[in-house]
């Protein structure tokens, strides 16, 4: 009888998990689903609760690209986010071998101070990020978006640190002995081992540029080297009643994430669980 009670219990527990499991699941795809939805609607039909059109409107995808430079800020999207990614898997990496296998002086101090800028809200920085791109004349241009980005950033030089910090020193001391410099340690033994973490550094970092609206806002006024988030607030503003036009362009900003995510899904969760943020 008290086997049957705790079978009990736990079915009643797993049960409640997943319903709290799918509430969640739900509360984040529904904002989705519902913006799916609305750009396959009419605009009389915006509001109404189905999810499924009864006629759907293909042609509010094709309306996106006749109204704004649609495909033109896609790719200038495209390429502002691949290479700071680049850049930030490149440089994060370097840094967090250099931080966790490389003995200097003032090692752990300079990495504390650079954790630290952590704490400083990034709306701090735009001002003095802007004077120095009109310094450089590189406001309004392609270089005042990619390059600021480019060099690395605490958080992913610390998560590249805390992974290569779990790597067995055996096989830095087996390729010392072989004559390998640093430099070949670094990207012949440790950053093949080291891919579940760039992988995760690659997708968070896509997905931070990918979404980023404020540094665009401030630097950028022409429309042909815009990003999608700016192209979207401007048809928001001259098309303001067009709503399934504004959806279906949400949704075509939506999907280069979808795909990149389900693409590097197992290697991301590999690399969460691997590189300390996995709650281990």
């Amino acid at each position: 009888m008290s086997g049957w009670r705790w079978r009990k219990r736990g079915l009643v527990r797993a049960g409640a998990l997943y319903a709290a499991l799918i509430a969640m699941a739900w509360c984040a795809l529904f904002p989705i689903l519902w913006a799916l939805s609305g750009s396959l609607k009419k605009e009389s039909e915006v509001t109404s609760p189905t999810l499924i059109p009864p006629r759907p409107q293909w042609s509010n995808y094709t309306t996106v690209f006749q109204l704004m430079p649609f495909g033109r800020m896609f790719a200038n999207t495209l390429l502002y986010a691949g290479c700071i990614t680049a850049g930030q898997v490149f440089f994060c990496s370097l840094a967090g071998y250099a931080f966790a296998r490389l003995p200097f002086t003032g090692r752990d101090v300079l990495f504390v101070a650079y954790l630290a800028t952590l704490m400083v809200p990034l709306t701090v920085t735009v001002v003095p990020q802007f004077i120095l791109m009109r310094v450089f004349g590189w406001t309004d241009t392609p270089w005042a978006l990619i390059v600021p980005g480019l060099f690395g950033s605490a958080f992913g030089t610390y998560m590249m640190r805390q992974f290569f910090r779990t790597l067995p020193a055996e096989l830095e001391e087996a390729a010392i002995l072989d004559g390998c410099s640093p430099w070949q340690i670094y990207r012949r033994i440790l950053l093949p081992h080291a891919r579940p973490a760039v992988m995760v550094l690659a997708v968070l970092t896509w997905v931070n540029v990918w979404n980023d609206f404020l540094w665009p806002l401030v630097m950028i006024q022409r429309k042909d080297i815009s990003t999608v988030t700016l192209g979207l607030v401007w048809m928001q503003g001259q098309y303001v009643s067009k709503w399934p036009v504004l959806m279906a362009a949400s949704t075509l900003i939506i999907l280069p994430m979808l795909v990149v995510y389900a693409i590097a899904q197992k290697a991301f969760v590999r690399g969460i669980a691997m590189s300390g943020f996995g709650g281990r």
